[in-house]
């Protein structure tokens, strides 16, 4: 079965060790086919920061990983790389892609930089990016799941997150949901959840959903979710499912602690 792991906001420099180690061990238990990074890999963008970041991938031994920046993964105290080179630390483990992209027989994962150096928390998409993946989308094969990755969410459950809302998002889920997107991945508020987007967005054509992850190994949890992930898994092709994983202090694990299960959207 094709499943993707989806991370998010480790914020390496804010990690609890104990979690790093729990989350290797159970992605090696999970055998993924693809982990995703949704954004926000370091807490300052400092180099040593992307230096254990490089570790926890190279622990991880992935046969495919795909990762974007957050806007914690600009420098924030240094204004001529923030101006000049603001990516370089994060190209230095990721590459210089800073929107790669994952197809297989039955997924096709698209990235989008949402971040600005010019921007300090708030993300962004541009016209140009969304007619980007959208006219990927429309080239998928018909038995692919398909996931679009940004780092700011497309929809919130909660009235104080909606500043954090993605600059554009409503234009790119309106295009991709038309296009033939199945899940819009994020992360940023550190709130784990999935929901049709049909809630913030009543006119869509079409069934797509918002899943969002929590923080995965920093101490900058939120609302009293322990650290989490997300692991999805096609289960054909009309049918996905999303696991939410915590860690539980008591085995010292990550477990499951819930499953949605979707159906697709196909004509």
């Amino acid at each position: 079965m094709t499943t993707v792991i989806q991370i998010s906001d480790t914020h390496f420099g804010t990690e609890r060790p104990e979690v790093v180690s729990a989350l290797v061990e159970i992605v090696h238990e999970l055998r993924p086919t693809l982990v995703v990074l949704s954004g926000d890999v370091t807490q300052r963008a400092r180099r040593s920061q992307f230096t254990r970041a490089a570790e926890f991938i190279h622990a991880l031994a992935a046969p495919a990983l795909l990762a974007i920046p957050g806007n914690h993964d600009i420098p924030l105290f240094d204004p001529i790389a923030r101006s000049f080179f603001p990516y370089a630390n994060f190209s230095r483990v990721f590459g210089e892609e800073l929107e790669p992209s994952f197809e297989s027989a039955e997924l096709l994962v698209l990235t989008v930089k949402t971040t600005r150096r010019t921007r300090h928390k708030n993300g962004e998409v541009s016209a140009a990016q969304i007619e980007r993946v959208a006219s990927r989308l429309l080239r998928a094969e018909s038995d692919q799941l398909r996931l679009v990755v940004t780092h700011q969410p497309v929809h919130v459950t909660r009235p104080q997150d909606e500043e954090n809302l993605l600059r554009g998002g409503g234009l790119a889920v309106a295009r991709w949901c038309e296009a033939g997107g199945d899940l819009l991945l994020g992360g940023h508020i550190h709130l784990p959840y999935v929901r049709p987007l049909s809630e913030r967005f009543p006119e869509l054509g079409r069934r797509i959903w918002a899943v969002q992850a929590g923080t995965a190994v920093s101490h900058r949890t939120r609302a009293g979710i322990p650290n989490s992930f997300n692991a999805i898994r096609r289960a054909g092709p009309r049918r996905c499912q999303v696991e939410r994983w915590d860690y539980d202090v008591r085995p010292g694990a990550f477990v499951r602690v819930e499953t949605h299960e979707l159906e697709l959207d196909r004509p």
